[in-house]
């Protein structure tokens, strides 16, 4: 029997705003709407596959212009009439024309591994060697202050979330205010993290950590610069678990955290790592040198947070104490799946059916070229 091969790779640009009581004020930024492309595979047996690419420079440092281009005319040349199987060496022929650009070679990572777990007819946590686990827990991001932290947080409750992290690193005294007002808010027992986006200094650090003592963060996340590795191993002496998000892209990324000892949680997101496949490979290794992993945002669609659950069901060492950061069914105005992802706030599930398990809105599978 002849294996599929890959016929077609089409894309399709969308832009969503983000619900008007969520949006997220950090370091980097306010993020109140975001750009994607849209991806499509077509094998040669008629499989579909879908995946998302997040174009929102602020945040993923690529735009749907470049990703497009990109795809067209240097990705699609290597990857059409290829075999879909074994799909790691197509990722690994991503590489070989394309430097750099996670995002947009894990946008069409995503739609490879679809289609290859489509035509297995497995869901596609299987496909990636899993699932560990059928549900993860998640939380979102809380930010701003004064009224407007309380309508965030508001809207967050009223959408079933239970979990919390607050975004710091623009001030120690607003950080330290910031995250008295969500304790406040959220009572004794919820949880609660912060996280500074790489927003402070070692002595800012410090500070607003033993500030913090009294309101029981459960962890800090990126509090400094993504290079200064012994600042943050300094850091974990306070006692609080430190998570690497923009220290950790790849694996060469990785071995600097675990040479250091700067991380007691590694951050693993799709896009970053530049596929679902890679994301797991993070996790494992992080795993086998005794660190947790959790699935960081940058704001998916559906798509793209519908891998987010595949992968985080097919890391053995996904933390469940820390909720990850899979807030796609929640997070905008409008929803691009017929079906959203089953979420009640606290936790998403692994979707049902193989691949993703999810399905585009009708009007939007017409948008492809």
């Amino acid at each position: 029997m002849t294996a599929p091969t890959i016929a077609a790779i089409q894309t399709a640009p969308i832009s969503l705003p983000v619900a008007e009581d969520l949006v997220v004020l950090g370091a980097r930024g306010s993020h109140d709407h975001s750009n994607f492309l849209l991806v499509r595979v077509i094998t040669s047996d008629g499989v579909e596959g879908y995946g998302e690419v997040s174009a929102t420079p602020l945040w993923s440092g690529e735009d749907g212009v470049s990703a497009e281009h990109f795809i067209r005319n240097v990705l699609a040349p290597v990857l059409v009439g290829q075999p879909l199987q074994p799909v790691a060496k197509l990722d690994n022929a991503m590489d070989s024309v394309l430097a750099g650009n996670p995002f947009t070679k894990a946008g069409v990572s995503i739609a490879l591994w679809d289609a290859y777990a489509r035509s297995l007819n497995v869901p596609l946590a299987t496909a990636l060697g899993g699932p560990y686990r059928e549900e993860i827990p998640i939380k979102l991001s809380l930010s701003g202050e004064g009224d407007y932290l309380e309508r965030v947080y508001a809207a967050a409750t009223a959408a079933g979330f239970g979990a919390f992290k607050v975004k710091v690193g623009k001030g120690v005294d607003g950080d330290i205010a910031r995250v008295a007002q969500a304790r406040k808010l959220a009572g004794d027992q919820t949880f609660l993290g912060v996280d500074a986006n790489t927003g402070w200094t070692r002595a800012e650090a410090q500070r607003a950590v033993r500030a913090m003592a009294p309101y029981g963060i459960a962890f800090v996340e990126q509090p400094l610069a993504a290079d200064d590795l012994d600042g943050m191993r300094e850091l974990r002496s306070l006692g609080y678990p430190v998570v690497a998000d923009e220290s950790v892209f790849g694996l060469a990324d990785l071995r600097r955290v675990i040479a250091a000892s700067a991380a007691d949680v590694i951050s693993v997101y799709v896009g970053k790592a530049g596929g679902p496949a890679r994301a797991v490979e993070l996790g494992r290794i992080a795993h086998a040198f005794g660190l947790s992993s959790l699935i960081g945002s940058n704001g998916e669609l559906g798509l793209g947070a519908a891998a987010q659950v595949h992968v985080a069901a097919a890391i053995e060492g996904l933390t469940v104490e820390f909720p990850s950061d899979i807030i796609g069914a929640h997070y905008y105005a409008e929803d691009i799946l017929a079906e959203p992802l089953p979420s009640d706030g606290r936790r998403v599930a692994l979707p049902d059916g193989p691949g993703l398990g999810v399905r585009l809105r009708d009007d939007l599978l017409g948008s492809f070229r």
